[in-house]
C-alpha cells in the first residue's frame, strides 16, 4: 500500500508512520508530499504547537492512526503504542501517585490505548505489587539468567541461540567448562559486594538438552558459587521440550530445589509440531508433565501459541481444553511474531497463518478459559510484528507467579546473563538508566572469549555498583 502524506516532510517520522500503516497493510510505503502513484492521500498539516518534539511527534501519530482507522473501519486496541513493555506505563503513574483515573485519561490521551487494553495494564501491575511488594526497591540486588545454547532441533519460529545439539556435540563440554567458570567469577563478586540474588533463571535453547550428570556439575557449581543460594526466591529451569526430560533429569531438578520449571506444548496437535520443527508428540507433553507431578514439582509452567500455521480457532480451543486435565500453575499464552531471521519469516510461503481476525477470537479465546479456570494475568509484553498487533501474556494461579518473569518485563534491577547469548541488562540504582552487555550467541565464540567478556561484565558491574 502506498501512502502519500502530505503537510510535513520531517523523516525521523517515516519509520514510526511506516509502522502504524503496517498495522492496517501490509508492506506500506510512505511518501511525503508526493501524490502520483499512491494509493491513500493522507492530510497533516504541521500545524502542531506543542512545547517539545515528543509532543509533537505524538500528536502526528495520533492523527494519522484516526485517519486510517475512519478509512479502514479498524480499530488498533494498542493505538500509537510501539513499545514492548506497556505496563510501564502504568507503573510509572504508580510511582507517581498519580490517581488511577486520571492515570487512565492520560495514558489514552497520549497513545489512544482503548479502555480494554487499559484495564489489562491497570489489572496486571497491581497484581504484580502483590506478589511482589518491594518490586520498587530491589535495585540494591540482581537476578542471574543462565542461557544454554543448545535444543533437540530448532523451531521454527525461533530465534533464541539454539543448537542442535546432536550436531554440536563435541561443543556441550568445553561450553559448559566454560560456563562454569563464569558462574564462579560472579559468585566471587557478588560475594565481594555483600550483593543479593533475587531470582536465578535457566534459559536458551533447552537447558535440559545437556545429559543428567552435566545437570548435576552445573548446578552443583551454582550453589558452591552463589552466595546465600538458600534465600534466592525463585529458580526456574526451562525443560520446554519434553523429548528433553528424563527420570534422571527430574531426579536432578528435584535433588537442587529447582521450585520452577516450563513444560511447552506451544500446542497439541500433531501436525502443527511437524510443520514447526519439534520432533515430539502431543502425547510425550502430556505424559511428561504428569511424571514431573509424580517427581512433587508444583509450580509448572506452560506456553502455548495463537497463530501457529495451519490453526485457527477450532485448533486452539482444542488446545486449551487439553489443559483442563493438566492444571499447570501457569500458562502463557503467546501471540505468533515473524521475527527477524527466523525460519518463519525467512520462508513465510511455506507457513499459513490466521488473519487478524482469527487471531483476535482466539485471544479472546484464551482470556475466557483463563478467567473459568481461576487463571489470572500477571506479566505482559509484545513484540514486532505480532500478529493481530496484539500481545504475550502470562497467567498463574494466585501465588505461583514467576517473579523473574516480573522483573525482566518491568525492568526495576540488574539482570546478569551468563552463558550463551545471554545479554545482562544494567539498571543503574540511583538513575535508573539501562545498558545493556551481551554474550556471544555461538557456542565457539563464547568458548574462545568468554574470558574476555566475564572481564568486561565485571567491570561494568563494578562501575555500576560502587560501595
Amino acid at each position: 500500500m502506498k501512502i502519500g502524506i502530505t503537510g510535513i516532510s520531517d523523516e525521523k517520522l517515516r519509520v514510526p508512520l511506516m509502522h502504524i500503516a503496517n498495522l492496517f497493510f501490509e508492506n506500506s510505503l510512505i511518501k511525503f508530499n508526493e501524490l502520483e502513484d499512491i494509493d491513500i492521500k493522507v492530510s497533516l498539516e504541521d500545524k502542531f504547537n506543542f512545547a517539545s518534539p515528543r509532543e509533537r511527534k505524538y500528536a502526528i501519530l495520533r492523527k494519522f492512526l484516526e485517519i486510517l482507522q475512519e478509512v479502514t473501519g479498524r480499530t488498533q486496541k494498542w493505538g500509537v503504542l510501539t513499545g514492548i513493555r506497556p505496563t510501564k506505563l502504568w507503573h510509572q503513574m504508580v510511582r507517581e501517585a498519580v490517581p488511577h483515573e486520571v492515570a487512565r485519561n492520560l495514558i489514552k490521551a497520549d497513545y489512544l490505548i482503548t479502555d480494554e487494553k487499559l484495564a489489562m495494564l491497570e489489572r496486571i501491575v497491581d497484581r504484580q505489587l502483590e506478589v511482589v511488594p518491594d518490586l520498587y526497591n530491589l535495585k540494591g540486588e540482581v537476578s542471574i539468567y543462565i542461557g544454554i545454547p543448545f535444543c533437540p532441533t530448532k523451531c521454527a519460529y525461533c530465534t533464541f541461540p539454539a543448537y542442535a545439539i546432536q550436531l554440536n556435540k563435541d561443543l556441550v563440554s568445553e561450553f559448559l567448562e566454560k560456563l562454569h567458570m563464569e558462574i564462579r567469577a560472579i559468585g566471587e563478586w557478588l560475594l565481594s559486594k555483600g550483593m543479593a540474588v533475587t531470582t536465578v533463571y535457566f534459559g536458551g535453547g533447552t537447558p535440559t538438552s545437556i545429559s543428567a550428570e552435566q545437570m548435576d556439575a552445573l548446578y552443583t557449581v551454582l550453589y558452591e558459587s552463589i552466595p546465600n543460594i538458600e534465600s534466592v526466591r525463585e529458580i526456574t529451569v526451562e525443560a520446554g521440550r519434553p523429548d528433553t526430560l528424563s527420570n534422571d533429569k527430574l531426579e536432578v531438578l528435584k535433588k537442587w530445589n529447582i521450585n520452577r520449571i516450563s513444560i511447552n506444548p506451544q500446542s497439541f496437535h500433531e501436525e502443527t509440531l511437524k510443520a514447526i520443527g519439534r520432533h515430539h508428540t502431543a502425547m510425550q507433553t502430556i505424559d511428561k508433565f504428569k511424571i514431573a507431578r509424580e517427581y512433587g514439582f508444583e509450580n509448572i509452567n506452560m506456553d502455548l501459541i495463537i497463530g501457529l500455521p495451519g490453526e485457527g480457532v477450532t485448533e486452539f480451543k482444542k488446545t486449551l481444553n487439553q489443559l483442563e486435565e493438566l492444571q499447570p500453575e501457569s500458562i502463557t499464552v503467546h501471540t505468533l511474531a515473524f521475527k527477524r531471521a527466523s525460519d518463519m519469516t525467512l520462508n513465510k510461503e511455506k507457513y499459513r497463518v490466521a488473519g487478524d481476525d482469527e487471531i483476535e477470537i482466539m485471544m479472546q479465546e484464551s482470556m475466557d478459559w483463563m478467567a473459568e479456570h481461576h487463571y489470572e494475568p500477571y506479566y505482559l509484553y509484545r513484540q514486532q510484528n505480532i500478529l493481530g498487533n496484539l500481545e504475550n501474556i502470562g497467567y498463574s494461579k494466585r501465588g505461583q507467579e514467576s517473579i523473574y518473569n516480573i522483573l525482566i518485563m518491568e525492568e526495576v534491577q540488574t539482570i546478569i546473563g551468563l552463558g550463551c547469548g545471554a545479554s545482562s541488562k544494567y539498571i543503574h540504582p540511583e538513575s535508573g538508566v539501562i545498558t545493556r552487555y551481551a554474550n556471544p550467541k555461538d557456542p565457539k565464540a563464547y568458548i574462545e572469549n568468554v574470558d574476555k567478556y566475564t572481564t568486561e561484565k565485571l567491570k561494568h558491574l563494578n562501575d555500576l555498583f560502587r560501595k
